[in-house]
């Protein structure tokens, strides 16, 4: 299918990261994968040239996360460096911020966090309460941040605050970069169950005094940067939970086609082979629609990338669940052992159900937006 779903480049981009996971392996060290990754382009194959990119987009970006986590190795802060900040301060960024982040963002040796959602707000990013008031020429940020991904290896976080609308008095978002070493910010880490390189924090920020340039983006743009980012944010989601089904199932095809109990492998019983074809199916319409999301937003049509994303994070999630589920039962007792890497999946394949919007918050945008029936809330 390539020059029909995929260009040539972007299939040899495919390739050539799938060369590059393997070679580090699903034990891999993930400092060494980082940096090689950004050495060789990957990283930043969305940002622009100028600044050190590869002047592609998400559609690039989203296949170097998917085929790492095809073969056992997604680099998850992809999803919020790259992804979510790159993209952000490339469209929104003043030149000064460009220079001084995108370079560095796009070879992986700098790299930032995303923070938006809070303890009361949930996915109600209206009820944000974090807020940003200015004192002559800093602004002043006041709030509190909850599972806040790798701000621990971060350089800086890109924090989602509010500030009022001087006609209207009204509450509106913006957007700014908070290093990590501000006076009156502090983190304390979340104790996950799950266990993963990036760990989860809770932010504080305790009249965090920022100087006037660290607002990214003009002051009354509101939502359209947050949703800039956020966009990214579900078609990255999607590839990661599409890396991981596809790992899943690979690690259960191999294992079926090898394990033999009677007269023939076990994968030629049904009850082995359909649910596996099942998650091949899934994985492969899923795929398609993250595709189609990717290249909406790269095309400029922000509003039309915004229910594609979605749907695709929807599908991805859904899809990724049942790929690792099936694969575990075919595995049986192995698919619980750290031989097969499988067990750990079960519990990481449901953050993208969760994360960075519930698949029932979804439901609700395709209900409201796609179908226009009306809100129940």
């Amino acid at each position: 299918m390539t020059g029909v779903i995929e260009t040539e480049e972007q299939s040899a981009l495919r390739t050539a990261v799938a060369a590059l996971g393997r070679r580090h392996g699903r034990e891999h060290d993930r400092e060494a994968l980082w940096a090689e990754a950004g050495k060789l382009g990957y990283l930043g194959v969305n940002l622009p040239e100028e600044y050190g990119g590869g002047g592609g987009g998400m559609a690039e970006l989203s296949l170097v996360l998917e085929e790492l986590g095809a073969v056992g190795c997604p680099l998850l802060m992809m999803v919020v460096s790259p992804a979510i900040c790159g993209t952000v301060i490339a469209r929104f960024g003043t030149e000064e911020q460009k220079r001084r982040w995108l370079p560095g963002l796009a070879d992986g040796t700098r790299t930032m966090a995303f923070g938006i959602t809070e303890p009361d707000a949930g996915s109600n990013s209206h009820r944000i309460t974090t807020t940003a008031r200015r004192d002559g020429d800093d602004w002043v940020l006041t709030g509190r941040k909850v599972f806040i991904s790798g701000v621990d290896i971060a350089d800086a976080t890109l924090v989602v605050g509010r500030t009022e609308d001087a006609r209207s008095g009204r509450l509106k978002p913006c957007l700014f970069i908070v290093p990590r070493d501000a006076p009156g910010y502090g983190r304390r880490r979340i104790d996950m169950e799950l266990h993963a390189h990036e760990k989860q924090f809770e932010l504080t920020f305790d009249d965090v005094r920022l100087p006037a340039d660290a607002l990214v983006g003009d002051e009354d743009a509101g939502l359209l940067q947050l949703f800039a980012g956020l966009n990214p944010e579900r078609i990255m989601t999607a590839a990661f939970a599409l890396g991981m089904g596809r790992y899943a199932l690979a690690t259960a095809v191999g294992y079926a086609n090898d394990r033999q109990v009677w007269q023939a492998p076990i994968g030629a019983h049904q009850a082995i082979a359909h649910p596996l074809a099942q998650a091949h199916i899934e994985l492969e319409l899923a795929g398609l629609m993250t595709r189609k999301a990717a290249h909406l937003y790269d095309a400029g049509d922000d509003t039309g990338a915004g229910e594609a994303a979605n749907m695709a994070k929807y599908a991805a999630a859904e899809a990724c669940v049942r790929a690792v589920d099936s694969a575990v039962h075919t595995l049986g007792g192995n698919g619980l052992t750290r031989e097969y890497g499988l067990a750990s999946l079960i519990t990481a394949s449901r953050v993208a159900r969760i994360a960075p919007v519930s698949r029932e918050m979804i439901l609700n945008y395709v209900s409201h937006q796609t179908l226009g029936l009306p809100k129940s809330y």
